[in-house]
């Protein structure tokens, strides 16, 4: 099975004052194509930097990173800009949508952006696969919470991603509702094929990818793959 991220000996550290704080050390993994991956760790473990750096968002110290089969250090910022338009899906835990636009928009003016000529047609079909195609003329502050999350999944998956990045996607969610948008989430990912990568805190949440890396202090503490059940 080929890799559709391979991290090798990564090191990230920032500059607070005169400390200067080392966020990953030694960072090395890969992710198969297709697979589910889930990165877990206390508060502080580096687990949003790494996201952040697999997704070319941010540059590392040292060490190389190589997304869907190429090297990032070799991009500059608009490649890297247009490898994520292309290949890569993102949820985050207070779901970032535009509070002016409409569900719909929120889904379609992305693929607008991108030139695709149905963005309308394609946005409503993927509110409708998320259960929201009767909620598509209102606006994130008529949404609940789990609803902004669903449009936030529809968004995610508009441009077909090779790789999808979740950012604690159930962070701000009850435990029910939490429970709805991971099902959502895994089924639509197979639906698509896509690689899913979660962070999250969360170790139920966790166990249900194929594979887990547990950081501590910025370092790899564990990374195995769980045995499909």
């Amino acid at each position: 099975m080929s890799k559709i991220l391979k991290i090798e000996h990564l090191k990230k550290s920032y500059t607070s004052g005169s400390k200067k704080l080392t966020v990953l050390n030694d960072i090395s993994f890969e992710i198969d194509r297709g697979s589910t991956f889930s990165i877990v760790g206390p508060s502080g473990s580096g687990k949003t930097t790494l996201l952040g750096l697999s997704a070319g968002l941010d540059k590392p110290d040292s060490g190389s990173i190589e997304l869907c089969g190429i090297p990032l250090h070799t991009l500059n910022e608009d490649e890297r800009a247009q490898l994520r338009n292309k290949e890569v899906g993102f949820i985050f835990q207070n779901f970032q949508l535009l509070p002016t636009l409409s569900a719909l928009e929120n889904v379609s003016v992305p693929l607008e952006l991108q030139g695709q000529k149905n963005a309308a047609k394609v946005a409503m079909e993927l509110l409708d696969k998320v259960g929201l195609a009767d909620r598509f003329h209102h606006y994130p502050s008529q949404l609940s919470g789990g609803e902004q999350q669903r449009v936030a999944i529809a968004r995610a998956f508009s441009n077909g991603p090779s790789i999808l990045f979740a950012d604690e996607p159930t962070g701000n969610l009850d435990d029910e509702t939490g429970e709805k948008i991971v099902k959502l989430l895994f089924e639509l990912n197979e639906q698509a094929g896509t690689t899913l990568v979660i962070v999250s805190h969360d170790l139920e949440l966790a166990n249900k990818t194929e594979q887990i890396l547990r950081l501590k202090g910025g370092k790899i503490v564990q990374n195995e793959k769980i045995l499909a059940s």
